[in-house]
C-alpha cells in the first residue's frame, strides 16, 4: 500500500524509498515485531479469558506435557495478524504472487483456527475432522496451485524445476497443479506435525521463509538470475516483504512463545504458515529447494508415517513415539535441548538450499 507513495516522488526524495523493496522489506519486518510486542500480551489474556482450561493436552503424550495444561492456543492469531497487517501496509497488493501466497496463508489459518476453535470449546483434542480439514486444504491449494500457474511466464507454465540441473524443466502439465496441492497441504501439515514443543516449530518456520524470501528476491530480478543462472520468475521480488513480515511477526510471537510457553500458536498459526511455504516454493518455481530447507518438517512428517506404516504391519513402534520429536522426550532429553538442535538443523538446512542456487 505504501508503495503508492512513490507517485508522489520526483526521484529524489523520501517517497522514492518506497520503490526499493529491500526497504520495504525492513519496514515490514519492524511493522510486525512491534506489532507482536504490543498486542502478545494483550492477545495472550483475552485468550485465556475466553478459553478457559486452555488446551486439551494428549493422554498419551509425554507425561512432562501434562504441566503444560491451562496455556491458551490459538497463538497463530498473532502472527497471522502483524503478517497480514504489514504484507498490506508494505507490499505490493496489485503483485498476483503476494496474493496467492496471502490466499493461501488466510484459507488455512481459518482451516486451523476452526479446529482449534472445537478443541477448546469441547475441550477435547479432537477437533475438526481429518477428512474435512484435508479436503478444504486441497482444494484450496488446487486454486493456488491454478492460479500460479496463470500468471507464470509461458516458458515455466507447468514445469518443475529441477535445482543445480538449471537447464533441466520436467513438465508436469495437467499434473502441476495436482503436485502443487501435494507441496503445499503437504507441507501446512508437516509444519502442523512439528509443532510439538515450546519455540520448536516457529524458529524453523523463520528461518524456512528467510531463505525461501532470499530466493523469491533473487528469481525476481533478471540480474541476479543471469548471474546464477536461474530461472526468471518476474515479480516475485515482492514475496521479500511478505517473507520479512512472517519473521517479524514469528519472533514477537516467539516472546511468548519460548520456554516455558504463554501461549501455543495451534492449528491457526501452524497449517497457516506451513501453507505460505508451501505456496512460496510452488509461485518461485523451488518446490524441491522447499523440501531441503523445510527438511526438518520433511523428517517429522515422515517419522509418522513409518511409525503408523510400521506398527499396521509389525504390531511394533520404530520410535519410542512420534513424531520424531516426542521420541527423543522420550530419550530423556530436556525439551530445550530437542528444540535448539532442531534450530540448528533448520539453518544448516537453509543454507544447502541456499547453495543451490549456486550450485551447478
Amino acid at each position: 500500500m505504501l508503495y503508492w507513495l512513490t507517485n508522489f516522488s520526483d526521484g529524489g526524495d523520501i517517497f522514492n524509498l518506497f520503490r526499493y523493496i529491500s526497504f520495504r522489506a525492513g519496514g515490514a519486518f519492524f511493522t510486525a515485531l512491534i506489532f507482536g510486542f504490543i498486542f502478545g500480551q494483550p492477545l495472550i489474556n483475552l485468550l485465556r479469558a475466553k478459553q478457559g482450561r486452555g488446551q486439551p493436552i494428549r493422554d498419551d503424550g509425554p507425561e512432562s506435557h501434562m504441566s503444560k495444561a491451562g496455556t491458551p492456543t490459538m497463538g497463530g492469531l498473532l502472527i497471522l495478524s502483524a503478517l497480514v497487517i504489514s504484507t498490506l501496509l508494505w507490499a505490493r497488493i496489485d503483485n498476483p504472487y503476494v496474493l496467492i501466497v496471502l490466499f493461501v496463508t488466510l484459507s488455512f489459518g481459518c482451516i486451523g483456527f476452526a479446529d482449534d476453535y472445537a478443541k477448546v470449546s469441547k475441550n477435547n483434542t479432537k477437533g475438526v475432522s481429518g477428512k474435512i480439514r484435508m479436503g478444504l486444504g486441497l482444494l484450496v491449494a488446487a486454486i493456488a496451485g491454478y492460479w500460479a500457474a496463470v500468471y507464470h511466464p509461458a516458458e515455466l507454465t507447468h514445469q518443475l524445476a529441477i535445482p543445480v540441473f538449471k537447464d533441466v524443466l520436467l513438465n508436469l502439465g495437467y499434473f502441476f497443479v495436482p503436485f502443487s496441492m501435494v507441496v503445499i497441504v503437504g507441507s501446512a501439515n508437516s509444519v502442523n506435525l512439528t509443532d510439538g514443543l515450546d519455540g520448536l516449530a516457529i524458529m524453523p518456520v523463520m528461518i524456512a521463509a528467510g531463505a525461501l524470501g532470499v530466493i523469491a528476491y533473487v528469481v525476481g530480478r533478471t540480474d541476479f538470475t543471469e548471474y546464477l543462472d536461474v530461472h526468471y520468475v518476474p515479480g516475485t521480488g515482492e514475496i521479500f516483504v511478505f517473507t520479512s513480515a512472517l519473521i517479524g511477526g514469528g519472533l514477537g510471537f516467539l516472546w511468548y512463545n519460548a520456554p516455558p510457553a504463554a501461549v501455543f500458536m495451534g492449528d491457526t498459526g501452524s497449517l497457516a504458515l506451513g501453507g505460505a511455504l508451501g505456496a512460496i516454493a510452488v509461485v518461485t518455481k523451488h518446490e524441491i529447494v522447499l523440501a531441503i530447507v523445510g527438511g526438518l518438517f520433511v523428517v517429522e512428517a515422515l517419522s509418522v508415517i513409518i511409525q503408523v506404516l510400521y506398527f499396521k504391519r509389525t504390531g511394533k513402534r520404530v520410535f519410542l513415539m512420534a513424531p520424531i520429536h516426542h521420541h527423543y522426550e522420550k530419550k530423556g532429553w530436556a525439551e530445550p535441548q530437542i528444540v535448539i538442535r532442531f534450530w540448528i538443523i533448520s539453518v544448516v538446512l537453509a543454507l544447502v538450499g541456499l547453495a543451490t542456487l549456486k550450485l551447478r
